[in-house]
């Protein structure tokens, strides 16, 4: 059987009479009622029971009738379907994201493109930087939201775009704070308290910018930093710093992260960190473009 058989039983079978299906459908009775014999041949059943006088449908037609109407109605919405497809207001996009980007920039950039597009299917995965952009490189995943790297990381494939650039704060045990064993200058952390404290950092193979802003921050005050214990997420890290073994530089939006325990406090002329979102330069897939819209009039909006 095809679309057009379909349609012909769908004819007869709202108008209950072949010459006027057949006018509807703008062709003559014979041609009409020898597609729907065809189309009973095929099924091996009749469609409708006929007189001279009157066309009505079987019980089997009655029950089909239903499942023919659904069958068109979702081969009607084909092209509207495929100009959504085309134009990336329906689809998928798959969007990694480090953990830092939780905190900042990622829920303001979903939130809106959902709202926009309600018929894509988001996909999101949290990942290193390093891991993202290898798996961009590859061609898995659409973009990524990355701490900014260095352009030798992008090959000469990938596009960089900065979002946001925060400064970094430290988090501190609050015990440490009690116990006197750092001191606040005016609500701010100074140098020397940072310095003395043991460190909590991302491994520097998987976030080196990050890494690097941090330890700069010590060697610029003329001292290496002490690192305790390294992580690779945001969340571990602040656990770690609630559990007394040292302290962390994080970015700002961390604050956004209660735990017992922990307080984020201010440092004296802090270091920025920079995020942004990285992709592949050829991937012409609909969904991301709009994304990058989404991305350009957030931007835009400050």
């Amino acid at each position: 059987m095809d679309v057009r058989q379909l349609r012909h039983f769908l004819a007869v079978a709202e108008m209950l009479h072949f010459g006027r299906a057949a006018e509807r459908l703008g062709m003559t009775q014979p041609p009409l009622s020898q597609s729907i014999l065809a189309l009973e041949r095929e099924l091996g059943v009749s469609l409708f029971a006929r007189t001279k006088r009157s066309v009505a449908l079987t019980p089997f037609g009655a029950v089909w009738l239903g499942h023919v109407r659904a069958a068109l109605d979702g081969i009607d919405t084909l092209p509207e379907i495929a100009r959504r497809l085309r134009d990336g207001e329906k689809g998928r996009l798959d969007l990694s994201f480090v953990s830092t980007a939780d905190y900042s920039v990622l829920p303001t950039l979903v939130r809106r493109y959902a709202s926009l597009y309600p018929d894509v299917e988001i996909v999101l995965s949290e990942a290193t930087s390093d891991v993202q952009i290898a798996a961009l490189l590859e061609g898995s995943g659409h973009a990524g939201i990355v701490i900014s790297p260095a352009q030798d990381a992008l090959a000469g494939r990938l596009a960089y775009r900065k979002l946001v650039s925060e400064p970094l704060i430290a988090a501190i045990p609050e015990n440490w704070l009690e116990g006197g064993r750092l001191a606040l200058v005016g609500e701010m952390l100074p140098p020397a308290g940072v310095i003395e404290a043991p460190l909590i950092v991302f491994p520097r193979h998987l976030a080196p910018a990050f890494y690097d802003l941090v330890v700069g921050y010590y060697a610029s005050h003329g001292r290496q930093a002490r690192i305790a214990q390294e992580a690779i997420q945001m969340q571990t890290i602040i656990s770690l710093v609630s559990a007394g073994m040292g302290i962390a530089l994080v970015p700002a939006s961390l604050r956004h992260l209660a735990r017992t325990d922990v307080r984020y406090v201010d440092l004296v002329d802090p270091p920025a960190l920079e995020t942004g979102i990285v992709w592949r330069r050829d991937d012409t897939t609909p969904t991301l473009h709009r994304f990058l819209g989404v991305v350009i009039e957030t931007l835009r909006a400050g």
